[in-house]
């Protein structure tokens, strides 16, 4: 598991990092907001741990950008506010957890193990091209991070090719899963061309006689 902290007190951001390394998980760790925005951007991670306190932009608006750019990740939010109006905030904000400090880092590591345990990981986002990919959490086609204004049916036709990304999809597939109706070929060609057409970069490759596919083997590291 992936885990970005973002804590402004050097000794606990250490404390942590240490602890969670000795349980095996991968830990990056940022003192201020703006820099925790800056490696999310450059990174993926399954869980984030926040200070809401904490330099230039808090932990509470660190995950308000993540919502504006259709981002879902688990959130733990560690901090020493004890008013109801901002555990009340940060429960609103979608966070999985909040624990106040001081806090032991077993109890740290038992709330972390219940996330795990409630298998609400998310999956990563499936990078389609070099710019494109596909958010399978939020049903989003992405342009260099940028959510792209699509159909629910395109978004259907996106989102079956990227499950069976390097493989093809052929026309009963596309019967089954987008329309459910006994529909023609043609009417898929034209529906898939249409979102071909909208792309900014080409990745659905025309399997002649058979279907489409994305051929794609860069993953983001």
């Amino acid at each position: 598991m992936r885990i970005l902290l973002l804590e402004d007190d050097v000794m606990l951001n250490r404390a942590i990092t240490e602890f969670l390394q000795s349980r095996k998980y991968e830990v990056r760790t940022a003192r201020d907001g703006n820099n925790c925005l800056r490696i999310l951007d450059m990174e993926e991670f399954d869980l984030l741990i926040l200070d809401i306190n904490v330099p230039d932009i808090n932990g509470f608006e660190v995950l308000e950008f993540l919502h504006k750019r259709n981002k879902v990740i688990p959130t733990i939010y560690i901090s020493a506010l004890i008013d109801i109006e901002d555990i009340s905030r940060a429960f609103e904000l979608g966070c999985y957890d909040y624990l106040k400090k001081p806090f032991h880092l077993k109890e740290l590591s038992l709330r972390i193990d219940k996330i795990s345990q409630a298998k609400i990981l998310p999956q990563k986002d499936k990078k389609l091209s070099d710019s494109y990919s596909f958010n399978p959490n939020t049903l989003t086609l992405l342009y260099n991070n940028e959510v792209q204004s699509l159909t629910k049916r395109q978004i259907q036709i996106i989102q079956l090719l990227t499950k069976f990304k390097n493989s093809v999809v052929n026309y009963d597939m596309f019967r089954e899963f987008v329309w459910n109706d006994e529909i023609d070929n043609a009417t898929i060609r034209a529906e898939v061309n249409r979102v071909k057409k909208s792309l900014k970069e080409d990745f659905i490759t025309n399997v002649r006689g058979l279907g489409y596919m994305i051929e794609y083997e860069k993953e983001k590291v």
